[in-house]
């Protein structure tokens, strides 16, 4: 534990913690609800795309959109580190916090394998048919990213 009383007692984390100005804080926690909403957002896209929602929406063009979920994550993997630093004590210990970054590495992991899919093959795409197996992969993305965000949010209450 001495590592994260260091990290907590650190300057950004005291800071981010314990200033009074808009800037710490607050607007940390605002840009990983940011990069959290591009993400999920745009995973939530494709996800529903591959399911059968919006069948004459081509699915090779929403391969724009993984560019905007990494950019998302970026923002949240640097947003988050600072989060955590600020309450390294307390986030180390609380297993739900654990759980959230499991379930954040297996979402990512799917969001990777249907990126690959997509670009694997495009023309098979290009028909209406979508594979079973990338309908599972959009359905547990799905399921991930809820699970993530729920964990989350219990952060603050367990």
């Amino acid at each position: 534990m001495s590592f994260t009383v260091w990290l907590e007692g650190s300057a950004l984390a005291v800071w981010t913690r314990e200033s009074g100005s808009i800037w710490a804080y607050p607007t940390i926690l605002t840009l990983h609800t940011v990069g959290l909403g591009i993400v999920v957002g745009a995973n939530a896209v494709v996800d529903f795309r591959l399911l059968g929602f919006v069948p004459r929406l081509p699915v090779p063009s929403l391969t724009p959109l993984f560019g905007f979920m990494w950019f998302g994550l970026v923002v949240n993997v640097v947003t988050g580190v600072v989060l955590f630093i600020a309450e390294a004590t307390t986030r180390a210990t609380q297993p739900v916090f654990y759980i959230k970054l499991t379930l954040i590495g297996l979402a990512l992991v799917n969001t990777k394998l249907i990126q690959t899919a997509m670009f694997r093959d495009p023309a098979l795409f290009e028909s209406s048919i979508i594979p079973q197996r990338d309908k599972r992969l959009a359905a547990m993305s799905l399921l991930l990213w809820i699970g993530a965000i729920t964990a989350g949010r219990l952060m603050a209450y367990v």
